[in-house]
């Protein structure tokens, strides 16, 4: 490593102000800090003193996401070798049938190997794509600007290939993380300056521009000619009744075994996520707490008046908990601190905000059963006015007291 430390030493001069890679310094400063912490630091007071840096900060998110990687690349193996068993295909083709052969791998519900490396071989392409597409985007406007490239898109892009189906066409992946940097972030300024979530953004924008390869039946798992709704959309059709006449429990959706978005399927793992993200203190457990009680509220308010059509308004809290993307936008998206409120109180109004969104969402508006991402968007877009009406409260109620 000392050798890698002189040869980054030696060459920096080319990379700073003046010097012939002058163009290219966000490349060498991203790559520096990356391998080792900034030797910047400040010297004179006032400053804020702390152990960890935003590079840190976005690593340990990272590494907070991986239970949900995981676990999400494991079930989607799991969908898919359970349904080709039913259908009575034996092995996958392509080359995934080779990559698995060449593994020792084979297509059997039963072992945990062939599913995790089916559900790899699903999810890495995707992230790859993610991570290189949205890495250039965020290379050229660092260049341009002539700023650092920031480290907020290790987070970005994984919780973006994380909320996508297995089956999507990969250039769609893309279209998607482009626009999520660059209209989601990079035009406001970058990273600090985004009022929306960017990994959301991207989704969305999917989500609308490319409906049939991110919505329906034919997306959740990874077989072709295969078809399956995801227990949310099965409750929005017929109740809970539905969903567990299709052989779905509450315990399924908790540990993730369902079909759904790769990422997003596991309650479990999204509250190890949450775990380290509270003991780190990196995410609020105000706004956390704000969703779930903002969901649970509402959803009793649906209970309460019950409908004789919409099977939605009987559908217990505890199932909204574990069904579609709630968990792991509670975690990972609702508490972006970029994108939230900053406020202690707005942080309350803003987590309630985002569940009564989700659950209205799904209840009243059947086209759009997940509701989540769109909860969080709309919450994105009314926390600086919130913040704005706390901020001139405290105003005015020292000014009252002072009068």
């Amino acid at each position: 490593m000392k050798g890698l430390r002189k040869f980054l030493d030696r060459n920096e001069r080319h990379f700073l102000r003046g010097g012939k890679l002058e163009k290219f310094g966000a490349l060498y400063e991203m790559v520096d800090t990356f391998l080792y912490s900034p030797s910047a630091v400040t010297r004179t007071a006032p400053h804020v003193r702390d152990a960890i840096d935003l590079k840190r900060v976005m690593i340990a998110v990272w590494i907070a996401v991986m239970p949900c990687a995981f676990i999400g690349m494991f079930n989607v193996g799991f969908q898919a070798n359970s349904a080709m068993a039913t259908m009575g295909i034996e092995q996958i083709e392509g080359f995934r049938g080779s990559l698995l052969a060449l593994f020792g791998a084979g297509n059997n519900p039963d072992s945990w190997w062939d599913n995790l490396l089916l559900g790899a071989s699903y999810w890495l392409p995707i992230y790859l794509v993610t991570f290189i597409v949205g890495g250039i985007w965020e290379v050229i406007f660092a260049i341009v600007r002539g700023h650092e490239v920031n480290e907020g898109f290790f987070v970005t892009s994984i919780l973006f290939s994380l909320t996508l189906p297995p089956t999507i066409p990969l250039w769609q992946v893309a279209l998607g993380i482009s626009f999520g940097v660059v209209i989601g972030k990079e035009v406001f300024g970058g990273t600090g300056k985004n009022f929306l979530n960017p990994a959301l953004t991207g989704r969305a924008f999917l989500f609308f521009a490319y409906p049939a390869e991110i919505s329906g039946n034919a997306v959740w798992t990874a077989v072709d000619g295969y078809t399956g709704a995801t227990p949310l959309t099965l409750a929005a059709e017929g109740g809970i009744d539905a969903v567990q006449a299709a052989g779905f429990e509450w315990s399924q959706a908790f540990f993730g075994f369902i079909p759904g978005s790769i990422g997003e399927t596991s309650a479990l793992a999204c509250l190890f996520g949450a775990a380290m993200l509270l003991y780190t203190k990196i995410a609020s457990w105000r706004i956390m707490a704000g969703v779930l009680v903002g969901m649970v509220g509402m959803t009793w308010l649906f209970n309460l008046i019950g409908s004789d059509t919409n099977p939605l308004f009987a559908m217990p809290w505890y199932w909204h908990l574990v069904l579609g993307g709630y968990m792991f936008a509670l975690v990972y998206m609702a508490t972006d601190p970029v994108s939230a409120a900053m406020t202690n109180t707005g942080k309350w109004i803003y987590g309630a905000l985002i569940g009564l969104m989700v659950v209205m969402i799904r209840v009243i508006n059947p086209a759009f059963p997940e509701g989540m991402m769109l909860a969080v968007l709309f919450g994105n877009l009314f926390a600086p006015v919130i913040d704005w009406f706390v901020v001139q409260s405290n105003i005015r109620r020292r000014a009252q007291r002072n009068v």
